[in-house]
């Protein structure tokens, strides 16, 4: 699975804890939300290095 693809599954994976969160009210719900956005927070960075590092070489291969 590709960096996108889990960054795609981790949000619609949310959205469960969102709902019970907002709409039945369920506190334990938000705390798992706000862990959920965490990891997301992780996966986004960890695209983010991976895009600058690509960026990277390819500029050092056309040297």
């Amino acid at each position: 699975m590709n960096k996108l693809d889990e960054l795609t599954m981790a949000v619609k994976n949310l959205e469960i804890d969102f709902q019970k969160f907002y709409e039945k009210g369920q506190a334990a719900a938000g705390t798992r939300l706000r862990k959920s956005l965490s990891d997301i927070r992780k996966l986004a960075q960890d695209l983010r290095k991976d895009i600058q590092d690509t960026k990277t070489q390819r500029k050092e291969e056309k040297k």
